[in-house]
């Protein structure tokens, strides 16, 4: 994973604990504790997936555009970090057996590693992860 991943899921939870206020990116940023710049990378791909919504100007900012139980862990990471999993092989000896075909090998593996990710991510919404900050308070 990346952190893209985890700055999309600060910024959707922060996003749903204010549901009837427009947040700045500063502000995002602020709590997430990355540049605004970063921030506004990440805000702009859960924007053009239909995640979030946003208003420019003066009282403008990001408001959650589903609902919770709509967004799952799984739909984030299928935007920030698909394949992130898959190994990274350096060239290797074409003539030897194992060199031949680790790439082919591990990717099998791996790409079978994330699919069980994603089954266990799909079970978390950003609506459980609300929660679960609701009981650290």
């Amino acid at each position: 994973m990346n952190s893209d991943f985890t700055l999309a899921i600060h910024s959707l939870t922060l996003l749903a604990l204010q549901p009837d206020r427009m947040s700045t990116s500063e502000y995002i940023a602020e709590s997430a504790g990355v540049h605004p710049v970063r921030i506004r990378k990440v805000l702009s791909l859960l924007k053009k997936h239909g995640f979030i919504k946003s208003k420019e100007g003066t009282g403008g900012g990001f408001i959650f555009a589903l609902e919770l139980s709509e967004v799952s862990l799984w739909d984030i990471y299928k935007i920030t970090s698909e394949g992130a999993l898959q190994p990274k092989c350096p060239e290797s000896n074409e003539q030897c057996i194992v060199g031949a075909n680790m790439q082919s090998v591990l990717f099998t593996i791996f790409l079978g590693a994330e699919n069980h990710l994603g089954e266990y991510l799909k079970e978390y919404t950003i609506k459980e992860v609300v929660s679960l900050i609701n009981q650290k308070q």
